[in-house]
């Protein structure tokens, strides 16, 4: 078995906000040389690092739009999340939950702070990934998976040195709670200070870090501290992560799958011509109905 090593370590960008009621930093697809391609299939990823939310009687969030050609990932640290689409999926995702929705054939949705949440206000921390689909899945029936924390299997780590949250593929023989349409590991690492577990997955698997809190030693070498993404190299499969505080870390590791990326605002598809269908059936309707 060969060691992967660090390819990057990025520090977040200038915040910007989605709707009124997400300020995120954008990783993927960004200048950090973290183009679609790079972390296959993982094209999106925005993180609203912890930020606090004034009261509001009125709540924030993003009104209805339109998905088509991929997964949303939405994973809860901190806050309350309302979500409705138009094929029927929705609910409230709060601390340590994640809502996966498959947009596939195309659906419209809209996300705001949940409304109880939005009138205390409070700290507000959440990470959101689009998941794209191969050729084959993209126009399959949307679906809806609301994951509750108490339902993500977990895996604990030695000497009490913290868990580990399966929310998809699988560590250590332990199968992940969301299904996949293609091979992918997310793992929410929560390990206590000086805590270390290993991982390994095949070389050719895109693989990456999101640090939420604390700070981390990866390979016992590079550090990264908290709002920071590591990118690893494709140059082996073997690392170790090390907690130098308590730490949460997102890590993710997928096959690319490998196929054109034809994108633009809420599409993603194989080509232009299926993007120009995609415009041409939301704007008539064919995305179904959802009241803003």
């Amino acid at each position: 078995m060969t060691k992967r090593s660090v390819e990057m370590v990025a520090s977040p960008r200038e915040p910007h906000y989605v709707g009124d009621g997400f300020r995120v930093h954008n990783f993927i697809p960004s200048g950090f040389r973290l183009d679609m391609e790079r972390m296959d299939p993982i094209i999106m990823m925005d993180y609203n690092s912890k930020f606090y939310f004034s009261p509001s009687e009125k709540p924030r969030g993003v009104g209805v739009h339109p998905h088509r050609g991929f997964e949303t990932v939405t994973i809860a640290y901190k806050g309350k999340v309302e979500h409705h689409d138009s094929s029927g999926g929705g609910g409230v995702i709060s601390e340590g939950d994640v809502q996966w929705m498959t947009a596939a054939s195309g659906v419209l949705h809209k996300e705001f702070h949940e409304k109880e949440w939005s009138k205390k206000g409070g700290d507000f921390q959440m990470v959101q990934l689009w998941v794209n689909l191969p050729a084959k899945d993209k126009m399959s029936t949307p679906k809806y998976q609301a994951i509750k924390n108490e339902s993500i299997p977990r895996y604990h780590v030695e000497n009490n040195g913290g868990e580990i949250e399966i929310i998809a593929g699988e560590y250590k023989g332990i199968k992940g709670a969301a299904t996949t349409f293609t091979s992918m590991n997310m793992l929410n690492l929560k390990l206590k200070s000086n805590a270390e577990a290993s991982f390994s997955f095949p070389s050719n698997f895109n693989t990456a870090m999101l640090v939420i809190e604390g700070s981390i030693q990866v390979n016992d070498k590079d550090v990264a501290p908290t709002d920071h993404f590591i990118l690893m190299s494709n140059d082996g499969e073997d690392f170790t992560i090390k907690a130098t505080d308590d730490a949460i870390v997102l890590l993710l590791s997928a096959a690319p799958i490998g196929e054109p990326i034809a994108a633009h605002g809420p599409f993603v598809m194989n080509t232009r011509q299926e993007l120009m269908e995609a415009f041409n059936d939301f704007n008539t309707g064919k995305f179904g109905y959802l009241e803003d």
